[in-house]
């Protein structure tokens, strides 16, 4: 039986070639946004949500992510449409469609194929407002360049936490001051610095009771009679 080989030509090559540079057949990365999926009036709908919601809410936030450009704002978002999905399972039905409101501005960070959360990522607690507020302030942050200079934002699928020296350091923004609610210790030198007040008083304090004891006991002392500590008193005035 013959077998008939097709001829292969260079266009046939060419063509191949161009096939297998095609973005539609080698697929698209996983966290790629050729247009910018970010609306105009985002920030409208993140307001009528936190005019309805109670402002103490508790929800918790990271605080110590890695401040990679772009990516940190990426993390953050992804972060908060999870608290998003949370929410919308408790929520009534009017703070439903607000929930989801809000959920649809940020829902194109489900089409990242993120990791899963590193073991070495901190939470604290804070209130839903700030959580919308950070989320309004990240949204900000990627709108003018999603689609253009930042599209394709694969290396910022695994999210990355700060080194842990610099994680020892308290937080300095208003979410994290709100959610650590601990006062810092004093510091040593303010410690001392009080302490010397107290110090002087007590050693002065004690060399008075210390004086007067030593003056009761001469006055006292055994054998010596009071007539005697009288005529010591005349002698003494004569």
């Amino acid at each position: 039986m013959t077998v008939l080989v097709p001829a292969w030509s260079p266009h046939s090559s060419l063509l191949l070639l161009l096939l297998l540079l095609s973005p539609c057949l080698r697929g698209t990365p996983d966290c790629y946004f050729s247009h910018s999926p970010i609306s105009s009036n985002f920030h409208l709908r993140i307001s009528e949500l936190t005019d309805y919601l109670l402002k103490d809410y508790p929800v918790t936030v990271a605080i110590n992510l890695q401040d990679e450009k772009h990516c940190k704002a990426l993390w953050s978002l992804f972060l908060a449409q999870r608290w998003m999905e949370q929410l919308k399972t408790v929520a009534g039905s009017e703070m439903q469609k607000l929930l989801e409101a809000v959920n649809t501005e940020i829902h194109f960070v489900t089409s990242c194929a993120f990791r899963p959360l590193p073991e070495c990522l901190r939470f604290v607690q804070t209130n839903i407002s700030h959580l919308l507020q950070d989320t309004c302030t990240q949204l900000l942050a990627l709108k003018p360049c999603m689609g253009k200079a930042c599209q394709n934002f694969s290396r910022c699928l695994e999210v990355q936490c700060q080194p842990e020296s610099s994680t020892l350091l308290p937080p300095k923004s208003p979410v994290a001051l709100e959610a650590t609610g601990r006062p810092e210790p004093p510091s040593r030198q303010l410690f001392l610095l009080l302490l010397l007040p107290l110090t002087l008083f007590l050693l002065a304090t004690a060399w008075c009771l210390h004086y007067q004891r030593a003056r009761w006991r001469k006055m006292f002392r055994p054998g010596v009679s009071q007539e005697s500590r009288q005529l010591d008193g005349v002698g003494g005035e004569g």
